[in-house]
């Protein structure tokens, strides 16, 4: 239940639609209630008992069940005066048209309250889930880049999609029972016991049972609840994936192989949704066939009061029958409330792993705020190893750069190259070590702040299915056309822009499929243009480039270098010959600093084989 009280949490800004929502249900449950009760009066005055008028019959039905004593059970008895005298006067047809009207008027009020009572319910769940689903994507964007490199992304869109779902199903159920089905059945237990107590207690003897059942029940629910959603998360995982990799699937004629996976994984979904089902429906028919059973054995101990004892009149026990089954469906359906509690708990479970997450990369408590780059960027013996390996990605590096340089970073596969500039911007934190910026600890400046220092292109470029201006604007606001032209033809990408359907307006298509690999680079790096920051990253942004595609881009590489400082990594080291300085990493260290020239002339040096293995020919 802790996870499900935590769940509430999320109803607090919600309280006055709450409240509404209750005061109608009480509305609704109290006419409800007075529909049921009002069969007493009509039924004597349809069938009226020999020798007794249906004026006398009505007034001796209200009076016998209306004598109470003290100040208070004064009012009440004047009230009822009030409204036999009003009601139960004049002739048969006159009383029977009022009860008639009496009779439709609470129907409908209690028809009226009963949609108030859900519109303002309906508001209270939809906002609560809104606001756990926005919560949980805004963590997200706080969590590091570690988190995601170990989670797989089909499980975090089925979290945010699916379990909040399985809790808006839940909660909503629990709330609409939990309000208005108790009030439902202490109208008709009032009502019942009013009318025979002894009756009464005899018919809630089903209770304890059921709720004995339901309980262990709903236990069980939870563990398959949680087993479900995590092989939703799977059939989300192995969605993404194939959908992504659809040009490596065809190409490789594994349509076939990947069918099979994916048949099997919905499969095993049938059969889990198979079993939940079976648990869940088994509640219900348990409780009714036990409801049934007292009803029965009510109906003949009640006919025995009637026609042999004579304790209670006919009109009084259909009456009390009535009231009785009423109480069968809110009985019912409060009897499948643990269920509920049980499969939104299990669903919440997989939501708050994820709010639960510290991010470890944050600002401290009083972070520096900085808004330009003057001096130098300096690494102090920093070292770094993945939270799930001990094996040092980087070993020592002390490196200073300083305003202005470009320095190139080369090495073979693994090296440490990309794990080194993703420390810039804390995408991590050093493991141990620090990197300053104008003499501060970069983890003392505010994060914000920080990465609007720099800018980041890519191998792979990230875009978005929006328009060419809003992938170029992507940050940015209030910008105008004229800067995005701008930065376009700095990036040789005005050109192919205008020959676009829409031009600057034409939407790219998801991760920009619609444009080609040069085209998607130079819009990416028509972006870090227009954001025009002091620091530049180029994370191998011409390795997977044709050779006509890679001319254009190096020209717009080399505006984008101008007057920045510049960390480029880069496997073609044709494209890196005019670098301040070269940067070789082997394992983690550096073992070469210095320009093109006095490296390719160290002959046992790691650049000059690297060199020789790219130009060989």
């Amino acid at each position: 239940m802790k996870t499900y009280f935590r769940i509430l949490n999320y109803i607090k800004p919600y309280w006055k639609h709450l409240t509404a929502s209750v005061i109608f249900s009480i509305f609704q449950a109290l006419l409800n209630g007075a529909s049921i009760y009002l069969a007493i009066p009509l039924l004597d005055t349809l069938f009226q008992q020999a020798g007794v008028s249906s004026t006398d019959s009505a007034s001796v039905t209200l009076n016998s069940k209306s004598q109470s004593s003290g100040p208070i059970g004064g009012i009440i008895n004047d009230v009822i005066s009030s409204f036999k005298n009003l009601i139960f006067s004049g002739d048969t047809s006159e009383i029977l048209l009022k009860i008639c009207i009496l009779i439709v008027a609470a129907f409908l009020g209690k028809n009226l309250f009963g949609y108030l009572q859900s519109y303002f319910l309906a508001f209270v769940e939809q906002g609560m889930i809104r606001d756990l689903r926005n919560e949980s994507y805004k963590h997200l964007h706080k969590l590091p880049m570690s988190y995601f490199k170990n989670e797989k992304t089909g499980n975090l869109i089925s979290r945010i999609t699916n379990d909040v779902n399985m809790v808006n199903t839940s909660v909503s159920a629990v709330f609409l029972n939990m309000i208005r089905e108790p009030l439902t059945i202490m109208v008709f237990i009032g009502i019942a016991v009013s009318i025979s107590w002894q009756l009464t207690l005899f018919s809630l003897v089903v209770l304890p049972v059921s709720l004995v059942i339901i309980s262990y029940i709903g236990l069980i629910l939870r563990k398959q609840s949680g087993l479900l959603q995590q092989k939703m998360a799977d059939i989300t995982t192995n969605l993404h994936e194939t959908i992504t990799g659809v040009k490596v699937v065809k190409a490789f004629g594994m349509e076939d192989y990947e069918n099979k996976k994916f048949f099997s994984e919905t499969q095993k979904f049938f059969r889990l949704v198979l079993r939940i089902t079976r648990i869940r429906n088994i509640s219900s028919p348990v409780t009714e066939f036990l409801s049934v059973i007292v009803g029965v054995v009510i109906i003949y101990f009640g006919a025995q009061l009637v026609l042999v004892d004579k304790s209670i009149k006919p009109s009084e026990f259909i009456t009390f029958l009535f009231a009785i089954f009423q109480l069968m469906p809110p009985v019912k359906e409060l009897s499948s409330v643990n269920n509920r509690i049980q499969e939104s708990s299990a669903a919440a479970d997989r939501i708050f792993e994820i709010l639960d997450t510290e991010p470890k990369i944050k600002n401290i408590v009083s972070p520096v705020s900085v808004s330009s780059f003057n001096n130098k960027i300096v690494f102090e013996n920093v070292s770094f190893h993945y939270d799930d390996s001990d094996e040092l990605v980087l070993d020592g590096v002390n490196l200073i750069v300083k305003r202005g340089l470009v320095i190139a970073i080369v090495g073979s596969s693994g090296a440490g190259k990309t794990t080194m500039v993703d420390l810039l911007p804390r995408f991590y934190d050093p493991t141990s070590g620090r990197i300053t910026l104008d003499g501060m600890d970069i983890r003392n400046i505010r994060i914000e702040d920080l990465r609007k220092l720099m800018g980041i292109v890519t191998q792979e470029t990230v875009l978005f299915n929006e328009s060419v201006i809003s992938n170029i604007a992507y940050g940015l606001e209030d910008c105008n056309k004229e800067k995005v032209i701008e930065a376009a033809k700095a990036a040789n990408a005005h050109n192919f822009i205008c020959e676009l359907p829409y031009g600057y307006d034409t939407i790219i298509g998801e991760k920009g499929t619609k444009l080609s690999g040069g085209q998607r680079q130079r819009i990416s790096i028509a972006r870090a243009l227009l954001k025009n920051p002091p620091i530049m990253i180029l994370d191998e942004a011409t390795s997977s480039l044709d050779n006509e595609s890679e001319v254009l881009v190096q020209e717009a590489i080399e505006r984008l270098m101008k007057d920045r400082t510049t960390f480029v990594i880069a496997h073609r080291l044709s494209t890196i010959r005019n670098s301040n300085r070269i940067i070789v990493l082997d394992r983690g260290k550096i073992v070469q600093d210095g320009k093109h020239e006095n490296l390719l002339a160290d002959q046992h040096g790691i650049y000059r084989k690297l060199y020789e293995l790219q130009f060989r020919d």
